[in-house]
């Protein structure tokens, strides 16, 4: 009989779990777990319980009679039935919260919330020590995670909300509670889980019910009735200070621009100011005015806000892994220090497996804790828990008490000391996570390690990733297993780091083409189930030294294989492939006595799984072929299963099948390029993320005049006089020669601009004369616009072939936020 603890949640835990694969400190920490659309924390209970932790948040729909008997076998544990976990973890943190009275900033909107927040927490650091959201913690999980930092040495607190249906913004301003509100602006986001823009605006004013002061900007007329509105019935004592580009009755902010600097001058009543920025596009200047009317409002001075706004820096909220020399890997993390932010990257960091060596570069963190002692003990179990190599300690602090970290520790009491010393510690084969304040430019390090081969970038958004993967469980359930397919390259994204991150994920089997690319990802510590579409027979023994699982498709096939199998100990998965409409590989309906009288003669040979593949289950017009298909393969598998008299995997949806054939998932299907954010439906294109966008730079910038030409076979006629920009990107990094002439387009601050002329091997030109643009500027070549889809609409192609052209000599970065 499970004794449950009585409510309200009383714990001296340190660390809240909410996912299973980041324990750090079990015997520390308390584990919500909640049972939600696309995962169960539940299933991770026992796993947990064995890793050490003691205390447990389960939820009564959880309740099953499987669980309740693991949860009988615990020891020592303190367990607490709860309705629902999300909103026991924010009552427990609410309670908190309100044992602390000091100023709290929340920050809510559509767009900007985490620049607001990390700009305030540069500008506010020297009079204030601050507690913040870690990146862009904005959830209902993540606001309570967030504010779960708050100790007695912090003055500030500095918050993000994010919502994405009605009735959730209640529960985080329990949690945050909050003294000053700052509402940046309203978007599109979330519109379809609202009526119209005026509800989820109100939704979003709730988090302000209680505030002291409202910061915000009136030029939006629905934002500006909306607000007054709200505070008029809610919080009439509530402080307005409205803002506004237009109107001189409220704080007015006019710019002018000067070469790449700007001017804001800012007026209200008969105080004037002029302040200098280094910022010129409309989004950061926004965001500066909430900063602005912030920092006045808690009390600094002009010569105090104009001397840190000349310090301020963009926010990276990237951790990005990008190539370094000495074929080494880097994790660039190097824009705040936070300990949670920490714990992240550390895990991000043990996710890798290019390399075995894991190294961390890491300075002072800045947060105040109450115990210096204490924060640096546990940066030292984390660096044991995440398996680090070597440490690299930066900074005074974290110098100090370098007693605490084991022997494979380095320190030095600054940064250039590191860069001094750099060469010496002749690092190479190994991961690098650098991770420090902005104050100790730890830039310098990544331009020092990373790999400086090529200005043309793939990006790739690993978080992208996840949420396609997620879209995809949601619509299959939970029942139903995933396949993620990392052939070709992963889709040109790259295939091992996009394997780590699945793998970290939780997919039940990975797909490639060719045994060697199963090879690459066996040495590099994947350990998933691996399917090899393609095997030759001179790879067998690789399948079998590597534990790869080949595609059978040929009696040819089988019997090589069965024959080789006679040679080997042990069991050997394969995966039976039917041919039921596609007519490109796979065994046909009277193949299959064949098929049974080779499996059944060899014991060692186990049928993994049985496959086919859709034909055309994109196309409307021919779904009832595709029917055709599906009933077909069912009485093919049905009759193999029934031979061998057990029952393989059975699965045949691609990804357009998912997108419209749901009902046809059997036990696992085949996720390959909706994973990379390609959809084939309207819906998909709509809920999926792009996850690559390709970039480059202007190399150099010519004046053309009227009539001459560019490129080889002066094919690129002037029309007018012309400025052109040669761009580092050609054919052979997949830029493809149909883009020339003025078919393809980029976009170059903005604005997108045609080729001109034929594209090159290396690079190509594109003209700018009606745009502002300079030598090194950005380009993004595909992206958020022009999208992937319309580079393949310029090319007569599909998005499939834009982004498997992709040259492997193109740098990949993989990024998080």
């Amino acid at each position: 009989m499970i004794n449950f603890q009585s409510l309200p949640i009383s714990t001296k835990a340190k660390y809240l779990l909410t996912d299973s694969r980041t324990v750090a400190f079990p015997a520390e920490s308390i584990f919500f777990a909640i049972k939600g659309l696309r995962n169960d924390g539940h299933k991770f209970i026992k796993e947990l319980y064995l890793k050490g932790v003691r205390e447990f948040v389960i939820e009564e729909k959880a309740k099953t009679k499987s669980l309740t008997q693991t949860l009988e076998t615990f020891e020592n544990c303190k367990i607490w039935l709860v309705s629902d976990s999300i909103i026991a973890l924010q009552n427990f943190v609410s309670a908190k919260r309100s044992q602390f009275n000091l100023p709290v900033i929340a920050i809510t909107g559509s767009n900007g919330k985490t620049i607001v927040k990390e700009w305030l927490s540069q500008l506010l650091a020297q009079k204030f020590n601050i507690v913040k959201s870690p990146k862009s913690y904005n959830s209902q999980l993540g606001v309570p995670l967030s504010v779960w930092q708050m100790n007695s040495s912090h003055t500030l607190g500095i918050f993000e909300a994010g919502i994405s249906m009605k009735n959730e913004m209640e529960n985080l301003e329990s949690v945050i509670q909050p003294s000053i509100g700052i509402f940046t602006n309203i978007g599109t986001a979330h519109d379809e889980f609202f009526q119209n823009k005026i509800e989820k605006i109100q939704e979003k004013l709730i988090l302000f019910k209680n505030v002291k002061c409202l910061i915000y900007c009136v030029d939006n007329p629905i934002v500006k009735v909306e607000i007054e509105n709200y505070i008029r019935e809610n919080n009439p004592n509530c402080e307005l200070l409205a803002w506004s580009f237009s109107n001189e009755k409220v704080i007015f902010f006019s710019k002018t621009n000067h070469s790449n600097k700007t001017k804001l001058t800012y007026k209200f009543g008969d105080e004037i100011e002029e302040i200098p920025i280094e910022f010129q596009d409309e989004a950061s200047i926004q965001n500066l005015c909430h900063c602005i009317v912030a920092l006045k409002h808690l009390g600094l001075n002009w010569a105090e806000i104009k001397a840190r706004l000349q310090h301020l820096k963009p926010v990276s909220m990237r951790l990005e892994l990008k190539e370094g020399i000495n074929n080494c890997y880097l994790i660039d993390d190097t824009y705040n220090n936070d300990f949670i932010g920490l714990k992240l990257a550390l895990e991000f960091l043990k996710q890798q497996n290019q390399h075995e060596n894991k190294i961390l570069i890491l300075s002072d963190i800045l947060q105040i804790s109450e115990n210096d002692k204490i924060l640096h003990q546990e940066i030292a179990q984390l660096l044991e828990v995440n398996k680090v190599s070597l440490f690299i300690g930066v900074g005074a602090n974290i110098s100090k008490n370098k007693d605490l970290f084991r022997d494979n520790s380095i320190f030095f009491q600054n940064t250039d000391l590191l860069i001094e010393s750099i060469s010496k510690l002749k690092i190479k084969d190994s991961i690098i996570l650098i991770k420090g304040a902005r104050t100790f430019q730890f830039e310098k390090i990544v331009n020092l390690l990373q790999s400086k081969s090529h200005e043309t970038v793939l990006e790739i958004n690993l978080d992208a990733i996840t949420h396609n993967l997620n879209y995809y469980k949601q619509k299959i359930g939970n029942e139903t297993r995933i396949m993620a397919m990392v052939k070709a390259f992963a889709y040109g994204a790259g295939n091992l780091e996009v394997a780590s991150h699945l793998q970290f994920q939780g997919v039940d089997y990975l797909g490639v083409a060719y045994t060697d690319e199963g090879v690459y990802l066996r040495e590099n510590g994947i350990v998933l189930p691996i399917m090899v579409m393609n095997p030759n027979e001179s790879d067998f023994q690789k399948l079998i030294d590597y534990t790869l699982e080949p595609e059978i498709y040929s009696l040819k096939k089988l019997k090589q294989f069965s024959e080789f199998i006679d040679n080997q100990v042990g069991l050997v998965k394969i995966h039976i492939k039917l041919d039921t409409g596609m007519h490109r590989l796979g065994f046909e309906n009277e193949d299959v006595e064949a098929v049974l009288a080779i499996l059944n003669k060899n014991p060692n040979i186990i049928v993994a799984t049985i496959f086919s593949h859709l034909a055309a289950s994109e196309n409307v017009v021919l779904d009832e072929f595709t029917v055709k298909q599906v009933e077909d393969f069912a009485k093919m598998a049905a009759t193999i299963s029934d031979g061998i008299g057990y029952l393989p995997i059975r699965h045949m949806l691609n990804t357009a099948g998912i997108a419209r054939f749901t009902n046809y998932r059997m036990d696992m299907v085949r996720l390959g390029v909706g994973l990379y954010g390609i959809g084939n439906t309207d819906e998909d294109k709509q809920n999926l993320m792009m996850v690559s966008t390709l970039k480059t730079k202007i190399s150099q910038v010519k004046n053309i005049v009227n009539g001459d030409t560019v490129g080889y076979g002066r094919k690129g006629v002037t029309n007018r006089n012309s400025k052109i920009a040669t761009i580092a990107i050609g054919y052979a990094d997949g830029f493809s020669r149909r883009l020339g002439n003025g078919v393809g387009k980029v976009s170059i601050n903005g604005q997108l601009c045609p080729t001109i002329g034929n594209i090159c091997m290396d690079m190509c030109m594109v003209d700018i004369t009606d745009i502002e643009a300079v030598e090194g500027d950005e380009v993004v070549v595909f992206g958020q616009n022009p999208t992937v889809y319309d580079i393949a609409e310029y090319s007569g192609t599909i998005a499939y072939e834009i982004l498997t052209n992709i040259g492997e000599r193109v740098k990949r970065v993989f990024y998080k936020v």
